[in-house]
């Protein structure tokens, strides 16, 4: 929580000494992270993320209700492919990642107006100034930096993030079967291997049920 406070408050980054990005990092690392740590989307994913994929409205007039979704298609990796076929996925999005991506939606906006022919017409959700892709080291040093601010040190990366959802995942009883489907991995064995420091250890889910069950006898 400290990390989202600071990323929704710092009020210019300084990507490199002596050069300031123009943008308010308020808007766009605020929806970055939230984005990352709500969905768990890889770092990958989330910088090759499109507009054209977010609906941040949904339908809730279908039978059943569509909520508001993001369509985990590309990523940066070669053809733009994502890194197996179960990555492919679409999710529903949390109500604080629909507010943080309208926020930055209205930023970039203004960017774009600002730039006016400049303006490089991606269609990406996380650009430049200009609208062009951010890439890794950009994004690894804004983080670092609203880690620092919020205490937390400057030695986290944005890989973490996607880690510490599948720990808040595991904490709150999810089952890995669900947590691999959630984070695009092609089989639950890849999630115990990879996250194997985050997942409980002991699954308490059955016995905690029960226990509401059969407490009165």
């Amino acid at each position: 929580m400290a990390v989202i406070t600071a990323a929704a408050t710092l009020p210019v980054m300084e990507l490199r000494p002596g050069l300031k990005d123009v943008r308010r990092p308020a808007e766009l690392m605020h929806a970055y992270i939230v984005l990352s740590l709500l969905c768990g989307l890889r770092t990958e994913e989330a910088r090759a993320l499109r507009w054209a994929h977010v609906d941040l409205d949904g339908d809730p007039a279908a039978r059943p209700p569509v909520p508001p979704h993001v369509a985990v298609w590309r990523s940066v990796r070669a053809h733009g492919e994502t890194k197996t076929e179960r990555s492919r996925r679409t999710l529903a999005l949390p109500a604080a990642a629909v507010q943080a991506l309208r926020a930055w939606s209205h930023s970039q906006a203004g960017e774009q107006l600002a730039a006016g022919q400049d303006w490089q017409d991606t269609g990406l959700v996380f650009t430049s100034h200009l609208g062009a892709a951010l890439d890794a080291g950009n994004v690894r040093k804004m983080f670092k930096r609203i880690c620092a601010e919020a205490g937390a040190g400057d030695s986290w990366t944005p890989r973490e993030l996607r880690t510490t959802f599948v720990s808040l995942m595991s904490h709150q009883g999810v089952s890995i079967e669900e947590i691999a489907r959630l984070v695009g991995h092609a089989t639950a064995r890849t999630t115990e291997i990879v996250y194997r420091r985050e997942l409980r250890p002991v699954i308490t889910t059955g016995a905690e049920i029960m226990d509401q069950l059969f407490t009165a006898t």
